[in-house]
């Protein structure tokens, strides 16, 4: 088998599956666990992804507005590989690199006739299903079932572990935008309550899609220009947080228990 996964979560899916060695390439935001990072890299954004929150919200409607793809896929890259098995996804043109993309890509002259395997996260229970389809088309469904299981008993350790919580979590801070997908099941295993800023959160956690720490706190200062921001008794309490969107919360592999227990560990802590 030669690998080429185009998303994150099937780079971890892939090697928590015992299959990292027969990775061959990856995409540009592909970089877990470490080692993946020698290999080469077959895309690339088309927008500048620096800048503030709000202006990357702008390039990226722009260039969706044009019909154009956010991402670029480097055909003859790709191609020289030789993969046998490439892994998209269906679930947004925005964060990832979509089947649509790899389509494109190889609409030309292609030599390897690769296994396209589009993957579709929008609940938890797409989540695991994904881990099972990637397992599934590698020839080691067991490997998927097992996994599963595994994922499955670590988020019950944290069944209701902050029952009784209002919480609002931002997925994206100008214009501010809530946790959706599996985000919300995720936060209901711990017992916690979504809510919105405007229904006064007892604890606040941003995790923008794409953004690290550092990254999320400089973002969320511009928060505290908001009309009774520091009215909020999450503000008041310090509990507000910064999490790690890019690696955890917006990555839909096998690391989501672990931004559950990111979420219990922030809700529970002293303020």
């Amino acid at each position: 088998m030669r690998l080429v996964p185009l998303i994150a979560s099937a780079t971890e899916t892939i090697h928590a599956l015992g299959l990292g060695a027969y990775q061959v390439g990856r995409s540009h935001e592909c970089d877990y666990p470490p080692e993946v990072e020698s290999l080469p890299v077959c895309t690339k954004p088309r927008i500048d992804i620096s800048g503030s929150s709000r202006e990357i919200d702008q390039r990226v409607k722009a260039i969706l507005a044009q019909a154009e793809s956010v991402y670029e896929v480097f055909r003859e890259r790709l191609d020289k590989l030789e993969p046998t098995h490439i892994f998209t996804q269906t679930q947004c043109e925005v964060c990832a690199v979509s089947v649509k993309d790899v389509e494109l890509a190889m609409s030309g002259q292609f030599h390897s006739r690769p296994l396209v395997v589009a993957l579709e996260p929008n609940t938890l229970d797409d989540v695991f299903g994904d881990i099972r389809r990637i397992a599934d088309s590698c020839g080691v469904p067991e490997r998927g079932t097992q996994l599963v299981a595994r994922l499955h008993d670590r988020l019950e350790e944290f069944r209701g572990a902050a029952t009784g919580i209002r919480l609002a979590l931002l997925e994206w801070i100008d214009p501010v935008m809530y946790a959706a997908h599996w985000m919300p099941e995720m936060i209901a295993i711990t017992g916690a309550e979504l809510v919105t800023l405007e229904d006064d959160p007892d604890a606040i956690i941003a995790a923008p899609c794409g953004w690290d720490v550092p990254k999320a706190r400089e973002e969320m200062r511009s928060l505290a220009g908001r009309p009774g921001w520091r009215d909020l008794k999450a503000v008041q309490s310090g509990r507000v947080f910064a999490a790690d969107g890019n690696q955890y919360f917006n990555r839909p592999g096998p690391r989501v228990v672990e931004s559950v227990r990111i979420v219990v560990e922030f809700l529970r802590s002293d303020p």
